[in-house]
């Protein structure tokens, strides 16, 4: 089977504070958008450790995932590489911590603190629609008290290194 397709794995930080979401403002291959910390995850880690990492590396901020915001899966194509990719994501929430003193990953241009408001009065400076989804289904779960627990997520040793015996 050459051809296996495979979604690709990311994952993503609603981060708030005093009713505002912690944003990065990243260069893309379609300009400059606004996104939640974001990332792939690497080789080796645990989706909740890949997103302290990416939350770190985009935003010098220490985070604690507390728990699970959503799963979501999209289709991107890109308009001036002409890519398409399917994305599955999860998306964490959680408490961020120290802000340590760090150049931000590649392609970050800042982080800025929004009200939901902000953000969704700017929809075509989104990196994708599930920005805002994100933050409207961390509010409405907040709300309700039905965000996911952290612990419906399992990984099993074999994904870090030296798991395989």
């Amino acid at each position: 089977m050459p051809n296996v397709w495979k979604p690709s794995v990311t994952v993503a930080a609603v981060i708030e504070r005093d009713g505002r979401f912690l944003i990065i403002e990243e260069e893309t291959s379609d300009g400059i958008r606004l996104n939640q910390p974001a990332g792939h995850l690497d080789p080796h880690e645990s989706l909740e450790q890949a997103v302290v990492r990416e939350v770190l590396e985009e935003t010098a901020h220490d985070f604690t995932p507390t728990g699970l915001v959503g799963m979501y899966m999209s289709r991107y194509m890109s308009k001036r590489r002409g890519v398409d990719v399917t994305y599955l994501r999860f998306t964490f929430c959680g408490a961020p911590g120290r802000v340590h003193d760090q150049p931000l990953d590649d392609g970050i241009l800042r982080t800025m603190w929004m009200t939901r408001d902000e953000l969704a009065a700017c929809p075509e400076r989104h990196r994708s629609p599930i920005v805002l989804r994100c933050v409207d289904d961390y509010l409405a779960a907040r709300a309700a008290g039905s965000l996911a627990p952290l612990d419906l997520l399992h990984t099993h040793a074999s994904v870090f290194e030296g798991g395989l015996e």
